[in-house]
């Protein structure tokens, strides 16, 4: 008898360990993040993700979405819910997590019908037309700065004016991509000037010649000129010199670099 009531003792702990283990497993299958899946249906999750959404609540909306995604991933909320997701992150002003997010939806759903948004979205992620306080002050613009993000943003700005020319996005990327390309040369200015500065005159003439090639259409062609004419005056290539000066004559005749080509002076306030 004794070995018998020590058998039902040990048979009933197996069963209290296989039930305690099936409720860990339930709990670990229900949770997303340290939280419960949300069992309510797709429609009303989404519903309430996007009025948080609209009263600025980024991280409590962006959550709720996720448990829109895990809940339901493969309909068409979860879809949606990968965009405001995105989205939330850009206005969040996170542009890494918003970029990872755009593009993880463009490569999952390459030809979801709002696909187009989805490359709009990823250009103004980059998109910086730098309205800080600084940057008012210290006149610190996107030609000063690494032009990589601006590059970026004119490709996503390029992939959906090329794919989706009727897109209701389209027109105000065209008008995006106007103002990257101008800051983009006025960037190869500045580095140009810099060696000038440093007087590298020749390595200031090839960048300056690099932005007429590159944005012949730009504002900025014609301070590149005017860059060519100084540096090759001061490399003593005289016949280079007066080459760029004709052309500069004849583009821009109202110049007021064809009287003097020197580097314009920094306003004293500009210390950096």
């Amino acid at each position: 008898m004794p070995f018998l009531r020590a058998r039902s003792v040990a048979a009933s702990l197996l069963v209290l360990v296989s039930l305690a283990g099936c409720s860990t497993l339930t709990s670990w299958f229900e949770s997303d993040k340290g939280g419960k899946i949300d069992q309510r249906p797709a429609e009303e999750i989404y519903a309430e993700a996007k009025e948080l959404l609209e009263s600025s609540s980024y991280d409590r909306a962006v959550k709720l979405f996720e448990q829109l995604e895990a809940k339901y991933p493969y309909g068409r909320y979860a879809q949606q819910a990968q965009l405001e997701i995105a989205y939330a992150w850009y206005k969040a002003q996170d542009p890494a997590q918003a970029l990872a997010a755009i593009e993880r939806f463009i490569k999952l759903h390459p030809n979801h019908p709002n696909v187009d948004y989805a490359y709009y979205l990823k250009g103004l992620i980059t998109f910086n037309e730098d309205q800080g306080f600084m940057g008012l002050v210290g006149q610190q613009d996107l030609t000063e700065r690494d032009p990589k993000a601006a590059l970026s943003s004119f490709d996503a700005f390029k992939e959906l004016v090329t794919r989706f020319p009727d897109s209701k996005y389209a027109e105000d990327g065209r008008v995006r991509m106007g103002y990257l390309v101008n800051a983009l040369a006025q960037h190869e200015i500045h580095v140009a000037r810099y060696y000038q500065k440093r007087n590298a005159q020749l390595a200031a003439a090839n960048r300056a010649q690099a932005t007429i090639k590159n944005y012949p259409n730009s504002p900025a062609v014609e301070e590149a000129l005017a860059i060519m004419i100084n540096s090759y005056d001061q490399l003593g290539m005289k016949d280079l010199a007066a080459d760029s000066r004709r052309v500069l004559a004849l583009n821009f005749p109202k110049s007021r670099y064809i009287a003097d080509a020197s580097p314009a002076a920094r306003p004293w306030w500009k210390i950096w």
